[in-house]
């Protein structure tokens, strides 16, 4: 029974992550790996300065990487998905212009 379980895992996940892969879904991890990184810049900056950070490169990344999502998402024509990314891009957009705006004071929360 546990290896009947641990096959049908084995296989779901073999057709999901290689089974499927094409130029499309490799961008898409890309994007996906583009966008997790703003986390890792924050995390570094905030621990550096021992107090919460949000530096301008986690909005750089968020854009870049928001901006490839939503080009996946449409390229995998999923509505959802796509509404999410654009309102995230513009959100992006927007807090960058203020951090712009306000100069280095604006860099962290």
């Amino acid at each position: 029974m546990l290896i009947d379980i641990t096959k049908a895992v084995g296989g779901y996940l073999h057709e999901v992550f290689i089974g499927n892969v094409d130029w499309g879904i490799l961008i898409g991890y890309v994007a996906q790996a583009m966008f997790a990184m703003r986390f890792v810049v924050q995390w570094i900056a905030s621990e550096r300065s021992g107090k919460s950070v949000v530096p301008t490169t986690f909005w750089v990344f968020s854009i870049g990487g928001g901006l490839m999502l939503l080009g996946y998402a449409m390229y995998r024509k999923d509505p959802v998905f796509i509404i999410g990314q654009a309102f995230g891009v513009f959100v992006y957009l927007r807090n960058l212009q203020f951090v712009l705006r306000g100069g280095r004071r604006g860099a962290a929360a």
